[in-house]
């Protein structure tokens, strides 16, 4: 039998663009081993002060209109007190505030349960850091 609780950390190349990369078909082969059929939940956490996980459609268009509304409530230019790295590099810091770094889904017999077109995505508009971390717990 599997344990109650188990976790996995995913390491994502998101490149030198801001981007929405969809980690619904990760989170799935993760929960085929880790919940077995179990009910349970599935925590996605991103340990970093520039990302945050979202739950939305992609595909059709969702994901580029969510980094369009980030582009205009956090514009990249030099309003931010936070001015390291790259020009307008506070807005980034900024993002978790507006698209949390964690997100904790139902687990039905073993099945994350998201609705027809909603998936699981990192966040990353920090065009500076291409490599993320992103920690999968399921508690069953």
């Amino acid at each position: 039998m599997p344990d109650a609780f188990s976790t996995r950390v995913l390491n994502v190349t998101t490149g030198s663009a801001e981007t929405v990369v969809d980690l619904t078909r990760d989170c799935e082969a993760f929960l085929r081993e880790a919940a077995a059929g179990r009910d349970g939940l599935l925590n996605i956490f991103v340990p970093h002060a520039t990302a945050g996980v979202a739950i939305i459609e992609t595909g059709a268009g969702s994901d580029d209109d969510l980094l369009a509304a980030l582009h205009s409530l956090l514009p990249a230019d030099d309003r931010w007190q936070h001015r390291h790295g790259s020009p307008g590099h506070g807005r980034d810091h900024v993002l978790p505030a507006l698209v949390p770094p964690h997100a904790t889904l139902p687990v039905l017999g073993g099945r994350l349960e998201l609705g027809t077109w909603q998936s699981v995505c990192l966040v990353d508009t920090n065009i500076s850091n291409v490599n993320r971390q992103v920690r999968l717990s399921f508690l069953g």
